[in-house]
């Protein structure tokens, strides 16, 4: 299915955002939305994607 990742094109295998996220790398505690909602981590194994979804990753930074 192709959807967009970060503003950037992809095809995955996955069927849910938690697939999707295994699939592309993401590791640890990442904030997401899809299609500019915000999804819980709790809920992205049942959050089923389709395809053109818009799905965006933000992951914390640590700095001083």
């Amino acid at each position: 299915m192709k959807i967009v990742l970060n503003g950037e094109p992809r095809e995955v295998a996955a069927t849910t955002l938690a697939e999707a996220l295994e699939e592309c790398g993401f590791t640890g505690r990442v904030a997401t939305s899809l299609n500019e909602t915000f999804v819980p981590a709790l809920l992205r194994a049942g959050q089923a994607l389709a395809d053109g979804d818009r799905i965006e990753v933000v992951a914390p930074m640590q700095g001083g």
